[in-house]
């Protein structure tokens, strides 16, 4: 091999390296971009369930960031909640909607304030957003999707020309523009499909986070608790998803239609003339008139449909959680029976629509696609009978022909768009209700605050809303260490007292009030904390369960200041926790469920006395200065119970307990007794360990010893019955 070879073998060699390594160097590049695009750095399994354990973190300017994992990777979400200000501004534009309208949607003045309100207020609230970005850089692709179509048209007559003229040259350079034009068409269609579902996701985001944030509030407001409205679940998914789609998809079918029919028309009227024009305003007119007479109500209908799909919805929801009490009634051929006849009125109403749309869509169909095309073929017609030239004739044919075919899909399209947005009108009057509803609940009242952290109850009626009263001019004082039990028959308002104490109920009477200590204390603890009846299982992990309703955040805040070191925060909590579930004996759950991050539906996985000692632990976990416990150690053992209720007393927690167990009482120095069985709205306030109790303790052993003096009696009455039935 020469010199020559061998030094073009050497750079050869050198080269291919270089190109290599750079090739190397790029894809590692590339992997880095799309590594920080996917969101960093694969995470271990355990930052994957610390992670999702942690849930947000708090950022200083006030804001949120979700912990978004998804494939290992781990994204960060920022939002901001609503502060309540902003609700005070906006509740003036949303007033109670008039029975009329909520029964009867359609398009009007009415449904142009719901839908302005809706969509500037909260949808697209500044110009200086996202979505106002989207929906601008979304018509430019309409606005460029009617010039393209344009262009084609002319473009087909030009290439029909040159083909009659047996142009070679032409022909091929009108296929090459052809190609050209292909590419930003199919760009442009591309785009604005993307755009149109972009603009239908940010639309349902930030409706959804509203919504959330103005239903899901916290007191005096507790609107979630106070809205009355039936199927919410229907109203804050289904309906606000198909609110998003068909708003978004409503604006493009709506903007390029008439843009196209503007066009269009324009340029038509140029080869049809003055006459060939008014002809075609002509039939523009005819098939509004027709089609608007023979559409239906589909607001109302569309409204109709949402409301039924929301009872079905309910009904599955309520026996997917109830399905442990049907099961034990063996009820499933009754729940099916319910479900069944749900499910029968959602379809007939569905199958009502699918009726009514068969004589519209015929009509419409006929209308849009045969009577335009028909003169369609006479307007067209005007400028070629007075062409005698061929290849010119059959340009301005193909042109026209193609002009009107576009112009007759977008007059299609705006047909389509007017029951779409009948649709629209349905959906934004539910919609409307359901923010003007949760807007115009007034905010329960602020109880006073006591001057020594006791609670006064003065002249107190216990109201169910606008029905008599349970419990009558109720008035007692209560200091810390005072422990209160409220015993009574069924039905006589144990559980009503207890949800006007905790400010869900509006205390009734003329000179009704009630003091309590501010809701957070100087310490952080809460003044006042309930255990209803039924215990509530959060979802989450076994962790969750104790703190609630505290957030993982907020209980690691909690254990930073109490260890002193953030290092040692997160062990020092759990070994709280631990202790506490010692005190309410379920310290095997974190072995027996596989740790404390473990998620489960603990609704189901545990048992209805581990349920309710789960809430004794977050009463001790929260050590309330007050602790209302509403019959919620019925499924606990008495051994346990009475050392759970000792561990309270002995953490400093004032108990209200609400139960029908006499056992109860010697850990109370109070005892009311509600008497309104017989509907008299009565009752007494003792005092335990006093005189007046013994007196009562001595009188209940005066009846049981005059009731054993007639033992005797009965048992020799029972010999001479035993006699007599061994003689028959």
């Amino acid at each position: 091999m020469s010199e020559r070879s061998l030094l073009a073998l050497g750079f050869a060699l050198l080269l291919l390296r270089s190109r290599i390594t750079l090739t190397v160097d790029v894809l590692r590049r590339v992997s880095r971009l799309a590594e920080k695009a996917r969101g960093g750095k694969v995470l271990s399994p355990a930052e994957v369930v610390n992670a999702v354990q942690e849930g947000y973190r708090n950022n200083p300017d006030g804001s949120k960031s979700l912990l978004v994992v998804y494939r290992d990777r781990l994204s960060e979400v920022k939002i901001r909640p609503t502060p309540q200000d902003r609700f005070t501004q906006d509740a003036g534009y949303f007033p109670p909607i008039p029975s009329s309208v909520k029964s009867k949607p359609n398009i009007d003045a009415a449904f142009l304030k719901q839908l302005g309100a809706i969509l500037f207020r909260i949808a697209i609230p500044e110009l200086r957003s996202k979505e106002t970005l989207i929906v601008l850089t979304h018509s430019f692709f309409l606005v460029l999707r009617t010039v393209l179509s344009i262009a084609v048209a002319k473009l087909d007559g030009v290439i029909v020309r040159d083909l009659v003229r047996a142009d070679l040259k032409g022909f091929i350079r009108g296929l090459g523009l052809w190609f050209l034009l292909a590419i930003p068409s199919t760009l442009t269609n591309s785009m604005i499909r993307h755009l149109q579902s972009k603009l239908s996701l940010r639309l349902r985001t930030r409706l959804t986070r509203y919504i959330h944030d103005l239903y899901l509030s916290s007191f005096p407001h507790l609107r979630y608790y106070r809205s009355g409205l039936e199927g919410v679940e229907q109203y804050l998914t289904a309906d606000v998803e198909a609110w998003a789609e068909t708003l978004s998809g409503l604006y493009g079918n709506i903007l390029k239609p008439s843009l196209d029919l503007v066009l269009f028309t324009s340029q038509l009227s140029r080869s049809l003339g003055v006459r060939g024009t008014l002809l075609l305003f002509v039939n523009y007119y005819a098939t509004i008139t027709i089609l608007r007479t023979v559409t239906p109500a589909f607001g109302r209908l569309a409204a109709v449909e949402a409301r039924l799909e929301g009872e079905y919805r309910s009904g599955m929801g309520r026996v997917g959680r109830e399905a442990e009490e049907i099961a034990f009634y063996n009820g499933g051929l009754r729940e099916k029976e319910i479900l069944t006849n749900a499910y029968t009125k959602l379809i007939r109403h569905v199958n009502s629509i699918y009726k009514i749309r068969i004589a519209y869509e015929w009509t419409e169909d006929y209308v849009i696609k045969y009577l335009w095309s028909a003169a369609g073929y006479g307007l067209i017609a005007v400028p070629l009978l007075f062409t005698r030239r061929v290849a010119q004739r059959t340009q301005t044919y193909f042109s026209n022909r193609r002009l009107l075919v576009s112009l007759a899909d977008a007059g299609g399209r705006l047909m389509y768009a007017y029951k779409h947005v009948l649709q629209l009108a349905g959906l934004t009057t539910r919609l409307y209700t359901l923010i003007s509803t949760l807007h115009n609940l007034p905010p329960l009242p602020q109880p006073k605050l006591s001057s020594d952290n006791g609670i006064v109850v003065d002249h107190v009626d216990v109201c169910p809303g606008l029905n008599p009263p349970l419990v009558k001019d109720l008035s007692f004082v209560l200091k810390e260490g005072d422990h209160l039990m409220i015993t009574g028959s069924n039905g006589t308002g144990k559980s009503s007292v207890a949800r006007v104490l905790a400010g869900l109920w509006v205390p009734g009477g003329d000179l009704a009030s009630i003091s309590r200590p501010p809701a957070r204390l100087e310490d952080g603890r809460r003044s006042l904390f309930v255990v209803p009846q039924r215990s509530y299982m959060v979802s989450g992990s076994l962790l969750d369960q104790v703190i609630y309703p505290d957030s993982y955040v907020d209980a690691v805040e909690r254990w930073e200041k109490e260890a002193g070191a953030k290092e040692r925060a997160v062990d020092h909590g759990l070994k709280k926790i631990r202790e506490i579930l010692e005190m309410v004996h379920l310290a095997y759950l974190p072995e027996r469920e596989g740790g404390w991050f473990t998620r489960k539906e603990w609704r189901d996985v545990l048992s209805g006395g581990e349920k309710q000692r789960m809430a004794m632990a977050r009463v001790f976990y929260h050590r309330p200065m007050y602790a209302i416990l509403d019959e919620c150690t019925s499924a606990v053992s008495s051994d346990v119970e009475g050392k759970m209720y000792e561990r309270a007393k002995s953490l400093g927690i004032t108990l209200i307990t609400i139960s029908l167990r006499p056992s109860l009482a010697k850990y109370h120095r109070q005892l009311l007794t509600l008497q309104g069985e017989d509907g008299s709205a009565g009752w007494t306030l003792t005092r335990l360990g006093t005189e007046e109790e013994r007196m009562g303790i001595d009188r209940e052993i005066k009846v049981l010893e005059d009731r054993l003096a007639e033992v005797e009696g009965w048992e020799k009455r029972v010999k001479e019955l035993e006699r007599l039935l061994g003689v028959v």
